[in-house]
């Protein structure tokens, strides 16, 4: 499982600067996501071979300055909620603030790993003034320049050591496939998984799942089993209740990296909106197959043209990646559910499914050789061979004389090509060129 750590603190001490520190300018970056909510607060960080997502919980802060405490008591407690270990990030140049003694006071209450990092300290000057925040009560702090990255290797160092060990799975168990079904707050999750699992005498136990909240329900239908992951029952916390956009991200994150298969459901009433987007991207980004349920289609006014055109605005929205099954699902009706299920099985299976390298080349190389990439600077690109490599997800590789020359229009063309020749329907696919 993916630990999560959270950066807290009052507004410019440095926060987003060091988290783009971890999540952008390592060479052992996993990933960043953009768009998760309105900034960019969720992205992937590893150190010393440990892998975690990192959440700038400063984007959540809505509203102007008279109202900023109120709003950092809130961020700190939805950290303190939902993350592993918690950073609070303090600044040197300014000392303690009544701020900065408002989150120490709530840190020092939580049983989770709190360190105190003291942010802009670049000089042995700043190193004494850092002394102050020993006052906090919150024990050792960790000196470091998030501009300069100084110091920030052991704070690394530390945070590390505190992220809880991944355990070991059991070797006799059979690992199920994981279908999760994410969307934004009311877009009619638990209908869906209610209709599916409500009064069906198939279901074979009940698991906690990946998180403290998550249900996996083991889920035994059409000759295939599989673990359905509910996000939607995760209870609300009273003081936050209105951070609803917080949580359904949060719980998107971390359905979406523990899963297979993403099953978005949408509200037909609301349109394909700028979190329903954000959810998505975090699916293709984490390179999972993906099936979209626009749900309460029986509430939509239609004519003759309504699924065609809601469909088709739904796939601009996702260019360049538009080879994603739409269906348009009624919970309340139990229209098209089961569809929508056998749906995602289908995309589990073009997920996994491997192209011998023969057939590969018998059918791509007369395509290249009928549409070879343009030639650059007077230079032309021979591509020789392809292969699919060895990876949980579907990554071919193009061996040929220059790959620098090869740009993203022309592996967008072999993208389409190959979707048009094997049915990746749902599921990412990552092409790249490499000098033979």
């Amino acid at each position: 499982m993916n630990n999560i750590v959270a950066i807290v603190g009052r507004p410019n001490v440095g926060k987003s600067t060091f988290f783009n520190r971890l999540i952008q300018r390592r060479e052992a970056i996993v990933d960043s996501v953009s768009g998760v909510t309105r900034d960019r607060n969720y992205g992937k960080s590893e150190w010393n071979g440990k892998e975690f997502s990192v959440i700038d919980t400063g984007g959540y802060i809505k509203g102007s300055d008279d109202i900023f405490e109120a709003e950092i008591r809130r961020q700190v407690e939805l950290a303190i909620d939902e993350a592993d270990v918690i950073i609070f990030l303090v600044d040197v140049e300014e000392g303690i603030t009544p701020m900065d003694d408002e989150v120490a006071k709530l840190l020092r209450k939580v049983t989770k790993p709190v360190l105190l990092a003291v942010n802009k300290v670049d000089n042995s000057m700043r190193e004494k003034d850092a002394l102050e925040f020993y006052n906090l009560g919150l024990g050792d702090y960790y000196t470091i320049a998030g501009m300069s990255g100084s110091g920030t290797g052991d704070l690394m160092d530390a945070l590390v050591k505190l992220l809880p060990e991944a355990v070991a799975p059991d070797e006799n168990a059979v690992a199920l496939p994981r279908f999760a079904v994410v969307g934004r707050p009311n877009a009619g999750k638990s209908s869906i998984i209610n209709a599916l699992i409500g009064e069906d005498r198939y279901i074979v136990t009940d698991i906690a799942g990946t998180t403290r909240d998550a249900i996996d329900t083991t889920y035994n239908r059409f000759g295939f089993e599989f673990n359905l992951v509910d996000t939607a029952g995760i209870r609300r916390k009273a003081k936050v209740k209105e951070d609803l956009e917080f949580y359904s991200v949060m719980r998107s994150v971390r359905a979406i990296e523990h899963s297979d298969i993403i099953i978005l459901v949408i509200d037909a009433t609301r349109g394909f909106e700028g979190q329903d987007q954000s959810i998505f991207w975090l699916a293709e980004k984490n390179r999972k197959g993906v099936v979209i349920l626009v749900n309460k289609w029986d509430l939509v006014e239609k004519d003759t043209m309504s699924t065609r055109d809601y469909e088709r605005k739904i796939r601009e929205e996702l260019q360049p990646f538009t080879d994603v099954p739409i269906l348009f699902v009624s919970a309340i009706n139990k229209q098209r559910l089961l569809k929508g299920l056998e749906t995602a099985v289908e995309i589990f299976e073009n997920r996994k499914q491997r192209i011998a390298t023969s057939k590969l080349n018998e059918t791509m190389l007369p395509i290249i050789e009928a549409m070879p990439p343009p030639a650059l600077k007077g230079k032309y690109v021979k591509i020789k061979f392809c292969m699919q490599l060895p990876t949980p997800t579907p990554q071919f590789v193009f061996f040929c004389n220059m790959p620098q020359y090869v740009k993203e229009p022309y592996k967008r063309f072999l993208e389409n090509k190959m979707r048009e020749i094997y049915n990746f329907s749902g599921v990412p696919i990552d092409i790249y060129f490499r000098q033979k």
